[in-house]
């Protein structure tokens, strides 16, 4: 059960396939509708280039029964760049039955003969559902054959046991990658790699259940010179990441434990997204996010002061520690942090995040409360002239409607004159909706400081608590604004 919970984290974050089997494709009335009269094969007259675009969007199967069509179709899908997904070789009834940790039968037979028998390139490979651990001799001749015939995009997990197979070191040889996703693997020695190892045109990486060592993630990194987006999940060993890239814009770390994440020299970096990670230190140290050069860091969250400090510049931001209203990057316009009102502590932080447009806080439950934090405690300090300027939306996460967590919204409520959106996400089972309207009753007859701001309320999704939501889709997706707004 535990070995399937993490795959399933892992798969959740793979990338969706290009194709699909459940296409809609029209119904043979109106295909017959649409037919012209004269029996002309219209589709048929139309250029090559057309048809194999057309080709190439079909899974892998389809493809080849084109076919069969006519002989206009019938060398078409070996000339057209293929999408290959293991999944799409399974019967669908078996594919609803199997469980993530076994063999799917018949499937790599499958994919050595797809392999084979097409000339490439590939569009894109998605290898899932096989146990390489079973199918090693197969898996090298794969990864030569996809580095030979130009594969763009790899998605390549192994479904365990091991956890920690070796993953086949010619995977570097696949120069045009432009899109690689691995999961449940080791990484090779990088120190035993031949000098010209490397993706020149990959994108996007993502490493899921992978136990990989500092030296080898630093490699990766170093090796990847066009790389804008990093995605790490479910890691099996501690992340340590120092980051130093001319095209990086945005790094995912989730269900991980780490010690360190330095942004030393990054120009192009947009976000830095955490989503339920842990610390790895077992004394007193905390690990530490160090924003170092980052002048076009847009998105940072989630922080987490009960875990990690936070570094700017010369500046730390840590639990115990009152900052200064506003020191947090500039250019950050969006932050996600996750507060336990009934530490003192940590909601002395608070003004460090107040000159952000957009705030996320997410209240945690804290096993001993350490201090009271009222309305007294905010007017004590005084007038914040970033809360008043700068903050135009606060989504406010699991409320519990506890004495501290309403002083934070009154003094929002009293001294932000640009807010525009106050969002109130509230706890699944805190409270019924007549103690909700009672609590929320002196709320909103307060003199407000803008007049505009729209008050939205909604019962959180989590029934069990636990980590924040989170989509890895979402927060590659740079049209969205707002990677952490996942209600909207």
């Amino acid at each position: 059960m535990g070995t399937n919970m993490l795959l399933q984290h892992a798969y959740f974050t793979l990338p969706y396939p290009p194709v699909s089997r459940a296409a809609p494709f029209a119904l043979a009335a109106a295909a017959a509708a649409c037919a012209p009269a004269d029996g002309v094969d219209r589709i048929g007259g139309l250029p090559d280039v057309v048809l194999r675009n057309i080709v190439s969007r079909l899974p892998a199967k389809d493809a080849a029964r084109t076919s069969v069509l006519a002989s206009r179709w019938r060398g078409l899908w070996r000339s057209a760049p293929l999408a290959l997904v293991d999944a799409h070789l399974l019967p669908a009834v078996v594919l609803r039955e199997a469980c993530l940790d076994r063999d799917s039968p018949g499937v790599a037979a499958a994919v050595s003969r797809a392999l084979a028998a097409h000339p490439g390139p590939f569009r894109c490979v998605h290898l899932t559902r096989c146990k390489m651990d079973a199918h090693r001799a197969e898996i090298e001749r794969w990864i030569q054959l996809l580095a030979a015939k130009g594969v763009e995009e790899l998605v390549f997990v192994n479904r365990p046991w091991p956890l920690n197979l070796p993953l086949p070191a010619a995977l570097f040889s696949c120069a045009a990658l432009t899109r690689l996703y691995i999961g449940v693997w080791r990484l090779p020695r990088t120190d035993a790699l031949p000098r010209t190892a490397g993706f020149p045109h990959l994108r996007e990486l993502g490493l899921c259940t992978v136990f990989m060592e500092d030296r080898d993630l630093a490699f990766l990194i170093d090796r990847c010179p066009v790389l804008e987006i990093l995605v790490i999940f479910c890691s099996r060993t501690p992340v340590h990441l120092r980051l130093i890239s001319r095209s990086l814009r945005c790094v995912q770390i989730g269900f991980s434990y780490f010690t360190d994440i330095s942004v030393v020299d990054a120009p192009c970096l947009d976000r830095l997204l955490m989503w339920v990670t842990w610390s790895d230190s077992e004394d007193d140290k905390r690990p530490r996010i160090k924003i170092g050069r980052a002048p076009k860091l847009h998105v940072l969250g989630y922080f987490q002061p009960e875990m990690c400090e936070l570094e700017i510049g010369s500046t730390i931001i840590k639990a115990g520690i009152k900052a200064s209203a506003g020191t947090i990057v500039p250019s950050v316009k969006v932050m996600a942090m996750e507060v336990r009102f009934e530490v003192r502590n940590e909601v002395k932080l608070l003004p460090s995040f107040l000159n952000i447009n957009t705030l996320h806080i997410r209240s945690e439950k804290a096993d001993v409360a350490t201090g009271k934090v009222n309305l007294k405690f905010w007017q004590e300090a005084g007038p914040i002239e970033c809360v008043q300027c700068h903050i135009k939306e606060l989504i406010f996460h699991e409320f519990r409607g506890s004495r501290s967590e309403f002083a934070f919204l009154k003094f929002i409520a009293k001294r932000a004159q640009a807010l525009e959106k106050m969002v109130i996400v509230v706890a699944y089972a805190s409270l019924s909706l007549g103690d909700l309207n009672d609590k929320l009753k002196s709320l909103t007859s307060a003199q407000w400081a803008s007049k505009d701001c729209r008050v939205q309320i909604f019962k959180s999704p989590l029934t069990h608590g636990g980590g924040p939501g989170y989509n890895t889709h979402v927060g590659s997706d740079f049209s969205c604004a707002d990677p952490f707004d996942l209600l909207s």
